[in-house]
C-alpha cells in the first residue's frame, strides 16, 4: 500500500507541487521521493512508500537499466509475479512485484500487460519513448486512482482525490472508474477444480478457490493482521488465514482485531472466533462520544458524504488508528467484498427474481468502488495500514458468478447460504457464527438497545434543524440529502472539499424497498429477525 501522484505539463511552481503530493503522506510512512522526469520540465513523480516487499530496492519511480525510457509509480500487489517472471525468463532488477508491468509491457504492450495482471493495483506508466502516459487499475478499485486532466494537454493523477484538489481547481476530478477486463482461461483454471453445476462440486471450488485467495496474499515481509467482527465473511478469511500461516511456518502469532460499545453483538461473536482460532485477539472499546468526535477526520479521509459509507467508517478508522499505535501489524486482512459477491445484503431477500439478484450483485461490484471498498481503503490507508481482500480476487469473484443464478440467492431465510453451505463441514468457524445472519458492520459495533444508527440520529437533530433542511435543496441541488444526518455529513464533506460533490455520483441504498435511509435497522426483514 502506497501513495502514488503524478504531474504532466504543469506550470505550478516547485513548492506547491510538494505540498500538494505531501496530501497523501498518511499512504506511505516509510519513505518519500519527488522526481522530476530527465528531459521533461513540466513532469513530475511523487510517492509516499509503505515498505511491505523489498524493503532495500523498493523505491519508485520504478526504473530498470533495460528500459531507460520507461518510469512506473505503482501501488498494490501483483500475485503472479513470479509465475510470469519464469515463464517468460525475465531478467529481473528489485524483487518489486510490480516491476513485471515493465516487463510485460515492453514485451507485449499496454493491453496484454492489464491482461496478464493477477492482483490489485494502481499504476502510472511513461513512456518517454513514443511520449504516452498509461493508467491502470484493478478490476474492483481496491487500490483507487484519481485523475484529473484538460483538453490542452494537463494530466493529475493521485492516490486519493486530495492530492490533485489545490493544484486542480478548475478541474473535474474522477475516479479512474473502469478497471481492467479479462476472460479467465477456464480451461487451465478447471485442470485445478472439478467441472459441473453439483452442489458438492461447487462446495469444493469455492473452499479451493478461497483458500488459494488467502494463500497468494501471504506476499510480504511484514507482519499480518486481521479484521475480525465476528460476521461469516470476517471470521472464514480469520480462520482460513490463521491456517496458512501455521501452514507457511511463519513465526508470529496472527492478531486478529475487534471493535465495539460495550454490549456490541460483533465483540462477542468475534470472540467466540477467536478462541475458537486461536488467535491474538484485541478488543477496542469506544464510545459515542470518540464516534462523534472523530466523523470530521473520517469524512476528509474518505472523501465522500454517503451516509452509509461514513456510518461504517467510523469504527474502521478508530481500529485501523489502534492497530497502527499499539502493535506492529501492518498488512490487515478483511472480509470486503464478499456481500456484494455473494448478495449478502439483507434486501435481496426481496429480489424478485435470481437474474434480478444477479443484476444487483454485477452492479455492486462495479461501484464498490464508490463504496465499501473506498471505506477500507481510505480507513486504513489513513494510518499507514495495507489492507487484502481475498472475497474480491479475480478467481474467486469469476467463479462465483459464473454459478448459475439460483445457487446465489438467499435460501430459507438467509444471506449467503451457498457461501455458508461450503464451509458447513470445515469446522473453521463455530456454526453459530458460520449461520450467523447478516449484521451491518456500522450497527453491530454497538448494541440492539442503543445502534449506532439511532446515536448518530439523536445527536444530528440537534445539530440539523427543520429550516436548514427546507433549504437543502437550494444549498445542496446536487445529491440533496433527505435525511439530517446527510445534511450534516454534506456540510463537513463541502468544509474540506468545496464544490467536489459530484465525486460522489449517488447515495448507496438498498433496492426492491421503500426505504428513506441505507441502515437495515430499518428494513422489516431485520426487525422481525431481531424479535425472533
Amino acid at each position: 500500500m502506497c501513495g502514488i501522484w503524478a504531474l504532466f505539463g504543469s506550470d505550478d511552481c516547485l513548492s506547491v507541487q510538494c505540498l500538494s503530493a505531501m496530501k497523501i503522506a498518511h499512504r506511505g510512512p516509510d519513505a518519500f521521493r519527488f522526481e522530476n522526469v530527465n528531459g521533461y520540465t513540466n513532469c513530475c513523480f511523487g510517492f509516499h512508500r509503505l515498505a511491505v516487499v523489498d524493503q532495500l530496492f523498493g523505491m519508485q519511480p520504478i526504473r530498470v537499466k533495460k528500459y531507460p525510457y520507461l518510469w512506473l509509480c505503482y501501488n498494490g500487489e501483483i500475485y503472479n509475479h513470479k509465475a510470469m517472471q519464469h515463464h517468460f525468463e525475465f531478467e529481473y532488477q528489485t524483487k518489486v512485484d510490480g516491476e513485471i508491468i515493465l516487463h510485460l509491457y515492453d514485451k507485449g504492450g499496454i493491453e496484454q500487460t492489464i491482461c496478464m495482471l493477477d492482483g490489485v493495483f494502481a499504476f502510472i506508466l511513461l513512456d518517454t519513448a513514443n511520449k504516452k502516459v498509461f493508467l491502470g487499475r484493478d478490476t474492483y478499485g481496491v487500490r483507487p486512482l484519481f485523475k484529473a486532466m484538460t483538453e490542452d494537454g494537463f494530466l493529475a493523477v493521485c492516490s486519493e482525490a486530495k492530492g490533485t484538489d489545490s493544484i486542480c481547481l478548475q478541474l473535474l476530478i474522477v475516479v479512474v472508474a473502469l478497471g481492467h477486463s479479462r476472460e479467465l482461461d477456464w480451461n487451465r483454471v478447471l485442470c485445478l477444480l472439478f467441472v459441473g453445476f453439483e452442489i458438492e462440486t461447487v462446495k469444493s471450488n469455492l473452499r479451493i478457490l478461497f483458500e488459494n485467495a488467502i494463500k497468494k496474499r501471504l506476499m510480504t515481509d511484514r507482519r499480518i493482521g486481521c479484521l475480525l467482527s465476528g460476521g461469516l465473511d470476517s471470521s472464514l478469511v480469520a480462520a482460513s488465514l490463521l491456517r496458512q500461516l501455521k501452514e507457511a511456518q511463519v513465526q508470529y502469532a496472527l492478531q486478529t482485531f475487534a471493535i465495539g460499545m460495550e454490549d456490541s453483538p460483533d465483540l462477542l461473536a468475534a470472540r467466540k472466533v477467536a478462541n475458537h482460532i486461536g488467535s491474538e485477539h484485541h478488543e477496542v472499546l469506544f464510545n459515542s462520544e470518540e464516534g462523534i468526535q472523530a466523523l470530521d477526520e473520517v469524512i476528509f479521509s474518505l472523501e465522500t458524504y454517503d451516509i452509509t459509507t461514513v456510518r461504517a467508517s467510523v469504527g474502521m478508522y478508530l481500529i485501523s488508528k489502534y492497530i497502527r499505535k499499539n502493535t506492529d501489524s501492518v498488512v490487515i486482512f478483511s472480509g470486503e467484498g464478499s456481500d456484494e459477491l455473494t448478495q449478502g445484503y439483507i434486501y435481496f431477500h426481496k429480489a424478485p427474481s435470481p437474474e434480478e439478484a444477479e443484476e444487483e450483485s454485477e452492479r455492486l461490484l462495479k461501484e464498490l468502488y464508490l463504496f465499501d471498498v473506498l471505506r477500507a481503503d481510505r480507513t486504513t490507508a489513513a494510518h499507514g495500514l495495507e489492507l487484502r481482500v481475498p472475497f474480491l480476487d479475480h478467481r474467486f469473484c469469476s467463479y462465483y458468478l459464473s454459478l448459475p443464478p439460483e445457487m446465489r440467492i438467499p435460501k430459507n431465510g438467509i444471506e449467503k447460504h451457498l457461501l455458508r453451505e461450503a464451509f458447513e463441514d470445515s469446522n473453521l468457524i463455530p456454526k453459530e457464527i458460520l449461520w450467523r445472519p447478516k449484521e451491518a458492520f456500522s450497527d453491530g459495533i454497538t448494541s440492539e438497545k442503543n445502534s449506532w444508527f439511532r446515536i448518530l440520529q439523536e445527536y444530528v437533530e440537534h445539530q440539523v434543524d427543520d429550516t436548514m433542511m427546507e433549504a437543502a435543496a437550494q444549498r445542496f441541488p446536487f445529491n440533496t440529502p433527505k435525511t439530517k444526518e446527510g445534511y450534516y455529513y454534506r456540510q463537513i464533506f463541502e468544509r474540506h472539499y468545496p464544490g467536489r460533490a459530484d465525486w460522489l455520483t449517488h447515495y448507496w441504498m438498498p433496492k426492491w424497498i421503500s426505504a428513506t435511509d441505507p441502515s437495515a435497522r430499518t428494513l422489516s426483514h431485520y426487525k422481525s429477525a431481531a424479535k425472533a
